[in-house]
This record gives C-alpha cells, structure tokens and sequence, in this order.
C-alpha cells in the first residue's frame, strides 16, 4: 500500500499560482520538509501580479493562518471592525418599523474579543506578497522547491501511485493539486452548474464625510445584494448584484448609477460621493461534487466557484488548502489522507455551498411578504446574541 511517512519524500505538484496554490505551497514547504514540490502557471514569472486591483474579502481565520504563514502584507490591507447586514426598506411591517426602526444585523469585532473580523486588500497584493515569501523559501531550497512558472499544464491523467502532468514534458507526481480556477464565465462544466442569471458590477465608490470606519455593508434589494467592503482613505470596494437578463445597471452612467446607490445603502455611508467605472462579471454555482479524483485535488475555484453573496469562497479554499497540509503532514497512507480530507472538508464545504445558492436563488424568487419575512429574520437574529456570535465565528472561521 503506497505510504507516506513525515520523513519521506512526496512529489507533489501545485497547478495554478493564485492565492490558494501559492498558499497551499507555501505551507507544504514549512510543515513537509522532505516533499519535492513544483508550482506550475501560465504566467510569466516576470508579469507583474501586484498591480491586480480587485478586492478579496479575508477572514480572521485566513489572516491569522497567512500572518503564521509569513505572508501577510504589512501595507495596503484595511481590517474589518464590523459587518452591518440590512434589507433596502421597507423591509418589515409597518407597524415594527415605526416601533423598532428598519431591521438589521450589527457583528462587531470588539463583541466576539477579535482584534478584527477579517480584512480587505487586493488580489494583486496577497499574491504578489505570497509570491515573495514562496520564492524567498524556494532560494534557501532550491533542491526541493520549483516554481514553474511561463509553464501551462496541457493534461493530469492518473498513473499507477500518481499523476502525470503534461507541461511540455510529461512528469510523475506522486499528488497533484489543481488550484487554478478562474471566474465563472470562463470555466468549463462542473457536475453542479447553474446559472443565477445575475452579474456583479465590481468597482469602487467614495464613503460620505464621517462614515464609520472599517465597516463592511451589505444591503440586500430586490434586484440582488449589494455590498460595500471599506477601503483605506473613506474608500469602499462595492459588489453590485443584480439581473442580468433584464439589467437595470447596464444603460446608466456614472451619475446615475451613483444616485441609485445613494438610494440603496444606509444613511451612515450617503450621500457616496464619487464612483470608478463599473465591471460586469457574470455569476453562477459551479462545483465539482468531491474534492479529490484519485491523486488529483481541486481547491478554490477549481473545485468550487459561488456567488458572492457570503463573501465567502476564497476562505473556503484557503481552508481546504491548509487542512490538505495538516492530512498529509501526518504521513501515513496517503489515499487515506485525501479520503480523510473528504470527509472533514464535506460539512464546511457544502454548507457554504447551499447557503450561497439559497441566498442567491431567493432574490428571484417573487412570493407576498417575502421582503418582511427577511427582514424579521434579520431583526431576530440581531435580538439573539448567541446566535449571532454562532455565526460571526462561522464567519470568521468556517464550520467546525
């Protein structure tokens, strides 16, 4: 039975240098010292990744897994204080609007004992600082640690005890992980796929004078949610969702996509000020039903693209990439491990899943009293504080 003991050598390749490959890599390097390891990506070594301005949101649980990692940005990251969950009025009956004011749900740092919730940076940057930290490691270990970059992967097929990938040459690994996924548009069918028929407008806007500070917003409307991530410089990243087959963003410029956020985001944060142009991106479920095929394991967007409604897919994968690291820090038989992996990795994973494709489908969905019932939820969950702290710390760290 193939095996692998904490002192043996596993060749394992890592397909796909975003910030869940580099991340993934990066921590097999530290806790696996004998593993032979090689990350593959199209990009050239030599394009400069940090200039990448979209936003990730990151939980307190990513953070501090890359903060021991090495890899966190000292510069150009704005910590979450609190996360502020509301529904565009009217959102409850009129009689407890005018007793209790419009439902919402406050999740505050400084309530839960955390420094911080999570935090807001670009995509260039986490790579970009990962990216460092991999090759700072690879120059102190050049015998066991490859970056393959400028290298496209053709084809992984499976070979007895292992994988071979084809980049050019065809090498023998004994473990392959895919990470390398892209955005939903562009990917190729998953055995789950649907289309929400919506699209996310993604750009940035300027906070009124005064805003809270660190405050992440999202505002659920009838055409979908919007969110507002904050930013450095009473800044936010915003997360527009709306139909796509009837598009009430797509014909209006700049001014009047303003004027409509003004009307959909709470006081606290209007009038915003300014606006960058808008891109659209199109967003739907597409998941792979396991994590692992043999000897190939697919981790982030490769193995789950969702919606971003939760703001939740990159930790997602982050915490499959670094549970991967601890299964096969133990050593043992290594198909067990990725059973193992499987099995722990399932209940987060798909609870995530149906919670974003629950949230996503109920915004179509045209019943009487669907808006008041959302909003008493909201109201209800506000008035119950060990619920509440029930799901700031799934939040910030996933299911366990």
């Amino acid at each position: 039975m193939p095996t692998i003991a904490p002192s043996s050598s596993l060749r394992l390749a890592v397909v796909g240098a975003g910030p869940v490959g580099l991340a993934l890599a990066l921590d097999a390097a530290q806790r696996l010292p004998e593993a032979d390891i090689s990350v593959f990506d199209a990009r050239s070594l030599e394009r400069d990744v940090g200039t990448d301005p979209r936003t990730l949101a990151m939980s307190l649980g990513s953070v501090q897994w890359l903060q021991r990692l090495g890899a966190w940005p000292g510069e150009g990251v704005q910590p979450i204080l609190e996360v502020n969950v509301s529904q565009q009025p009217p959102s409850a009956p009129p009689l407890f609007a005018a007793l209790f004011g419009e439902p919402e749900v406050r999740i505050a740092a400084q309530d839960q004992a955390v420094p911080m919730l999570g935090a807001v940076l670009s995509y260039g940057r986490i790579v970009s600082t990962l990216q460092q930290a991999w090759r700072a490691q690879e120059a102190l270990q050049p015998h066991r640690l490859h970056t393959r970059f400028g290298t496209p992967v053709g084809a992984i097929k499976p070979v007895a005890g292992g994988v071979e990938i084809d980049a050019g040459i065809a090498e023998r690994f004994d473990l392959a992980v895919v990470a390398e996924g892209g955005v939903f548009a562009d990917q190729a069918r998953k055995a789950i796929r649907r289309d929400y028929h919506q699209c996310a407008w993604v750009g940035t806007v300027e906070l009124a004078a005064g805003a809270p500070h660190g405050v992440a917003y999202e505002r659920f409307t009838r055409h979908g949610p919007a969110a507002l991530l904050p930013l450095a410089d009473g800044r936010a990243s915003l997360v527009w969702c709306v139909e796509s087959d009837d598009d009430p963003v797509a014909e209006l410029d700049d001014a009047q996509r303003l004027a409509v956020l003004n009307t959909i985001f709470p006081a606290a944060v209007t009038p915003l000020r300014s606006i960058t142009p808008l891109k659209r991106f199109p967003l739907g479920l597409n998941a792979e039903r396991t994590l692992t095929d043999g000897r190939t394991v697919r981790i982030g967007n490769a193995a789950q693209t969702l919606h971003p409604v939760a703001g939740q897919g990159l930790n997602l994968g982050l915490r499959d990439a670094a549970e991967l690291v601890n299964l096969l820090r133990r050593g043992g038989d290594l198909d067990a491990a990725l059973r193992r992996l499987e099995w722990q990795r399932g209940p987060d994973r798909w609870a995530l899943i149906a919670t974003t494709d629950f949230l996503a489908r109920s915004f179509t969905w045209v019943l009487p009293g669907a808006g008041a019932a959302r909003g008493l939820g909201l109201a209800a969950l506000q008035a119950m504080p060990a619920l509440k702290t029930a799901l700031a710390r799934q939040m910030m760290f996933g299911r366990r």
